[in-house]
């Protein structure tokens, strides 16, 4: 927080600043809304070469984070060429099979993965981001053995029925890498430090806001606009796409909306409708407050000058686009038309589908409507466009909580709506509400506005008084403000404590399994970043002895002996009986493979277990017991030699712990 003002991050992607649309708006009513808050906006967009539309405030700074359009990843960021040459010579082959290639692997893992781990995604992302801080992105990615284990993890996914995973052509298998490294330019994007994160969607513009959190301890709000997940479902079952490019797609926005959702510190969406899939896919209730949009109650004042139009006249503020069902409109017109044969329906909106809307224009002149459906393009005064409108229809499949809705309530239209999404959560009883994709129900329910001008007033009025009480945007930025403070003032303990467990239980777990396998220094490696992880923790002590008994295994003795120093002063006591404990439950482990193998009569594997058990915590009351099992495995191997040398010295531990039942016992 700077001179009493907060700083806070706000992701979009494919909108604001750049194109228009019902979020753009949004985000432009936050940026413009807010004076005494500093926004950096983090915008991800396509290609480097589009148009911005939107002019920032005094109080926003624009960082433009472009997927597709550049040779390198690196082009769009403002680091010095020095430091870039640096990082591209560091990146070796070396680096990218010892630190690149295994978070590579548990990446690709997670995204095929029908079951999500978003904690484990989260550390994989964040991982990553800390590698391309020092190593350069393109190299990394090209490498030649990234794309043979890319390779490979699709192939063995897809030959494993449980995953599901279609058969990939080879074209399949370079275009789904493609969309990997271009989606995950994000992550060579370095992050400003600022007081909150605000992403508007549970999409890719999250990520950043994740990696604030796990680099900076950052509050994350999320607002969901659309149900992002649903979208992309339909968008991606709508291509044409493989079936193999439709699923892995699939379970990327999948990955990466439970992401969101999981590391969220509030999510708000804009209706209620749209927490039931929020609630679905596991976002606690505690964590979810609807904001609903704003609207200004100034501009969109219910107009003085009646429409002096001499034809009833139908309003729709929609883009040309398949989701918006435009189609449906032109044949409710066809319908209202049999009986006000003057009525005009005109159509606010640019074409974004220019297949539809042509495919539009065909239907509109097969059905004689060329004169009565006019499609009047964007209009940047929409108070004006809904004046001039009797009734303003929306004919949407699919809304979350649209801003032609809410508008159109504050200027004090009646309203003909699909019930999809937030829309009757909206309207309420101020309008009517019909099925989506049913021309028929929109015809009639037009047909009863436009014979019944008493109707229209009472609804509109009605609407304006909801939208007054619900929908204003003072209503909506005092809600997103205090929402800020509150994130500020509450966020860590224990949220953040507990993200550092979890994060600092993830990297131990790889140092133990490394250590496991005797790969000494990736496990020094883990332990390391584990400790790192959560410097307060009570584990920390633990793993600094973890980490001298990985030197010890080296043969580095004096740094063995910094660590357990370490250890030792960071806890005294407390610190050796976590260590022991630690010790006690890795021996108990090895012990029963110990036992499984006896039991399978593989003596020397056996043996070898024993051994390590023993070596783990050789003070522990079990070493006597151990060494006689390894005794009996060498007698049954026939080395009596080494059998008899074994449990002589079970003897004398006997002896010297008073133990004297154990050896008579065995």
């Amino acid at each position: 927080m700077t001179n009493g003002k907060i700083k806070v991050m706000l992701t979009t992607e494919g909108t604001f600043p750049f194109h228009q649309g019902g979020v753009s708006t949004w985000s432009n009513v936050l940026v413009q809304g807010l004076p005494s808050v500093d926004y950096v906006v983090y915008s991800i967009i396509m290609n480097p070469y589009v148009t911005q539309k939107f002019t920032l405030p005094a109080n926003a700074t624009l960082i433009k984070v472009p997927l597709w359009g550049t040779e390198d990843p690196s082009e769009h960021l403002t680091t010095p060429f020095s430091k870039t040459y640096l990082a591209k010579k560091r990146t070796d082959p070396g680096i990218i099979n010892s630190q690149f290639l295994p978070l590579f692997k548990e990446m690709i893992r997670e995204i095929l993965s029908i079951e999500k781990n978003p904690i484990s995604f989260a550390n994989i992302l964040y991982d990553m981001y800390r590698y391309f801080k020092q190593y350069d992105y393109k190299n990394s990615f090209k490498d030649e053995v990234v794309w043979s284990v890319f390779k490979e993890t699709i192939f063995q996914f897809s030959v494993n029925s449980y995953y599901k995973l279609p058969e990939p052509s080879v074209f399949d298998i370079i275009q789904s890498l493609g969309w990997i490294y271009r989606f995950f330019t994000i992550l060579n994007t370095p992050l400003p430090r600022v007081d909150i994160t605000h992403s508007a969607a549970a999409a890719f513009c999250g990520i950043p806001a994740v990696l604030a959190k796990l680099e900076y301890k950052t509050p994350f709000l999320l607002t969901e606009h659309g149900v992002y997940l649903r979208e992309q479902y339909l968008n991606i079952n709508r291509s044409g796409y493989t079936a193999y490019l439709k699923t892995f797609l699939i379970r990327f926005v999948h990955s990466i909306t439970s992401l969101n959702y999981f590391m969220a510190d509030q999510v708000s969406p804009v209706c209620q409708y749209n927490t039931r899939w929020e609630r679905r896919f596991g976002v606690d209730a505690s964590k979810i407050k609807v904001i609903y949009n704003g609207v200004d109650k100034d501009v969109f004042a219910p107009s003085r000058q009646r429409n002096i139009s001499p034809h009833p006249t139908v309003v729709s503020v929609a883009r040309i686009d398949p989701v918006k069902d435009i189609i449906t409109l032109i044949k409710a017109a066809s319908s209202v038309r049999e009986q006000f044969p003057e009525v005009r329906f005109i159509v606010y909106g640019s074409v974004t589908v220019p297949e539809y809307y042509e495919e539009c224009l065909s239907i509109r002149k097969q059905l004689g409507l060329n004169e009565t459906f006019i499609f009047a393009g964007h209009s940047d005064n929409v108070p004006s466009v809904l004046a001039d409108g009797d009734v303003i229809a929306l004919t949407s499949i699919t809304e979350a909580f649209p801003y032609a809705v809410v508008e159109a309530m504050m200027a004090g239209k009646p309203l003909v709506a699909t019930e999809v999404g937030g829309v009757k959560e909206a309207i309420a009883d101020c309008g009517i509400v019909v099925t989506p994709r049913h021309y028929d129900q929109m015809a009639k329910s037009i047909i009863t506005l436009l014979k019944n001008p008493e109707l229209r007033q009472k609804l509109g009025d009605e609407a304006r008084k909801r939208a007054l009480d619900l929908f204003t945007i003072e209503r909506s930025l005092r809600l997103y403000s205090v929402s800020y403070y509150k994130l500020i003032n509450t966020f860590g303990q224990p949220q953040i404590f507990i993200l550092q467990l979890q994060r600092q239980k993830l990297l131990s777990d790889k140092g133990y399994a490394l250590l496991e396998l005797g790969y000494w220094n990736e496990a020094i490696i883990q332990f390391k970043n584990a400790i790192e992880a959560y410097l307060d923790s009570n584990a920390v002590p633990v793993l600094m002895m973890e980490i001298a008994y990985a030197y010890n295994e080296l043969g580095d003795y004096e740094s063995a002996l910094i660590f357990l120093k370490k250890a030792k002063n960071l806890n005294g006591k407390y610190s050796q009986e976590k260590a022991l404990k630690t010790r006690l439950a890795r021996q108990r482990i090895l012990v029963d493979k110990g036992y499984a193998l006896l039991e399978l009569g593989y003596w020397r594997d056996a043996i070898d277990q024993f051994e390590k058990a023993i070596n783990i915590h050789s003070n522990s009351s079990a070493v006597p017991l151990l060494l006689l099992e390894i005794s009996h495995a060498y007698n049954e191997l026939g080395e009596l030699d080494r059998a008899r040398d074994v449990l002589a010295k079970v003897q004398i531990l006997a002896e010297q712990t008073g133990v004297q039942t154990l050896t008579k016992t065995s």
